[in-house]
């Protein structure tokens, strides 16, 4: 799995504190920007996010490339709608060489299994191969392959649905693959954006586990564990 945060809101954190700013004073933005040093900017960031008030954080927005996760995840991924997404498609890249493919470490871990596994995926990959050179087209062959095929995929968020993302997604209840790719993008808009993004995590580390009688019972760890990202 590879994530990189390929662009993002310049001064993320002066452009929410301006917007914040913004609300509750008369004058205008350019005296406003004038007024606001780093340190003025961090700790109206503290005030914003202790009272709530998260909708000036969808003036910030983040764009990641991911690459090698795979469609079980990105399938997840999508699900989270304030968004906008760009994935390669299935339809227009065709496979000529082996597929690759994510391998979950339970299967990874087991290698008798892991031998079937691999033999189902060579075996899809000889269909699909035999499909195409047929003159099936790829959008019809693609049809064969499973959700353990790796994909690549852009996607852009503001950093309100960030926070809601990450309080789903980091959780230990969440698939271990998405958790993992939700704890990278989280590290990354954490040097950009410190402030908004500093209690950033699962539900747990700001209050109560929200998962109920789910929870994993290890909350002490979910906390230490994040506040040290």
């Amino acid at each position: 799995m590879k994530v990189a945060l390929l662009q993002h809101t310049p001064e993320p954190e002066l452009t929410v504190a301006l917007a914040a700013r913004l609300c509750y004073s008369p004058a205008d933005i350019d005296e406003l920007k004038q007024k606001l040093g780093s340190a003025d900017i961090e700790a109206f960031l503290d005030k914003i996010m202790s009272l709530g008030h998260q909708s000036v954080l969808e003036h910030a927005s983040f764009t990641f490339g991911i690459e090698g996760i795979s469609r079980v995840t990105s399938h997840q991924l999508v699900r989270h709608r304030v968004a906008s997404y760009s994935q390669q498609s299935q339809r227009y890249v065709s496979h000529k060489e082996r597929f690759c493919a994510v391998i979950p470490p339970t299967i990874a871990e087991r290698p008798e299994l892991l031998i079937r596994f691999e033999a189902q995926l060579q075996a899809l990959h000889q269909a699909y191969g035999e499909m195409v050179e047929a003159g099936i087209p790829a959008e019809d062959a693609r049809y064969l392959l499973p959700n353990a095929t790796e994909t690549k995929i852009l996607v852009t968020m503001n950093g309100r649905e960030l926070l809601h993302f990450f309080e789903l997604r980091c959780c230990e209840r969440a698939q271990w693959e998405i958790r993992a790719m939700a704890v990278e993008m989280l590290k990354l808009v954490k040097a950009v954006a410190p402030t908004i993004f500093r209690d950033a995590g699962p539900g747990c580390l700001t209050a109560p586990c929200p998962e109920g009688t789910m929870t994993c019972g290890k909350i002490k760890e979910v906390r230490d564990r994040f506040r040290s990202l």
